[in-house]
């Protein structure tokens, strides 16, 4: 998922998405997803319901759509990247989905849970992407597709993240990232 200034060009387009974005970021600091309906995201954005179902079929792909943007924008600023073969880079990946979860409202309860599937959706495919291009960038001989291995690493990275941000009294995730990274590693050997 590109973020929505990279995927449409037609500045009408893109704003009215940054004013759909913003406005479900402002209510989900405000209340639980599941008690936020579109009407309410299209008032909190200034446009009218059709305008919102022009831009997407409901709130979930909105969800997906922002959470995309958002962790790409963290990768970015962060200056993450992964050639394939840089191991400093998947420290700083995990690290990423890591505070990103950490930083995610309501994560930790179960009060979010309608949201988690859209979020884990939404991460775990920019991690696909990111991982499966820098393993493109150097093919190797692997027993697997490049898609496959870069799937299994997303799911592995996100699922660890995941729990990690569960556990009551846990760790700094400065400590458990290198340990995580020597675990998921050995997936993208060839």
């Amino acid at each position: 998922m590109l973020p929505a200034s990279q995927e449409i060009v037609d500045p009408r387009i893109r704003r009215t998405r940054q004013l759909l974005h913003h406005a479900l970021e402002k209510l989900l600091k405000e209340k639980d997803f599941d008690k936020i309906s579109v009407q309410d995201i299209a008032d909190t954005a200034t446009v009218n319901r059709v305008t919102f179902y022009d831009h997407f079929p409901d709130k979930f792909a909105l969800l997906e759509c922002v959470v995309g943007t958002r962790f790409n924008e963290l990768l970015s600023k962060r200056d993450v990247t992964f050639d394939g073969t840089c191991s400093s880079a998947l420290t700083g990946i995990v690290l990423a989905v890591c505070d990103y979860l950490a930083g995610t409202p309501g994560i930790e309860s179960d009060r979010q849970r309608l949201m988690e599937p859209h979020l884990e959706s939404a991460v775990i495919a920019v991690l696909r992407r990111l991982i499966l291009d820098g393993l493109k960038k150097h093919p190797a001989d692997r027993p697997l597709s490049p898609e496959i291995v870069a799937t299994a690493w997303s799911w592995a990275v996100y699922g660890a993240a995941q729990e990690w941000v569960r556990t009551p009294d846990r760790p700094p995730s400065e400590e458990i990232v290198e340990p995580l990274v020597t675990l998921v590693s050995s997936l993208l050997l060839p």
